[in-house]
């Protein structure tokens, strides 16, 4: 490829950080949308492909509704869940 002067060809890893923003925050607007859970203490991260959801929850079965939630968006399997219930 020929270079031009202040072009930058962004790597495949930019592009997934990218990617990555997107999904996390997909994750967390899909989290705050649903009306059947408290997700004001629920944190999103990712690592590569994985959500990683983190804080805590209040009421018996909103760890398996969050990764529900996550699972629709990234898929079953890529997400860890470290969720705690007070």
């Amino acid at each position: 490829m020929i270079g031009f002067p202040g072009f930058t060809d962004h790597d495949e890893s930019g592009r997934q950080g990218h990617g990555e923003a997107a999904t996390r925050a997909s994750v967390e607007s899909a989290l705050h949308a649903a009306v059947d859970l408290d997700a004001e203490e629920i944190t999103v991260d990712m690592l590569g492909s994985y959500v990683i959801l983190d804080g805590f929850v209040h009421r018996r079965g909103d760890v398996e509704r969050a990764i529900a939630i996550a699972e629709s968006i990234v898929g079953q399997g890529y997400v860890h869940c470290r969720l705690l219930r007070r």
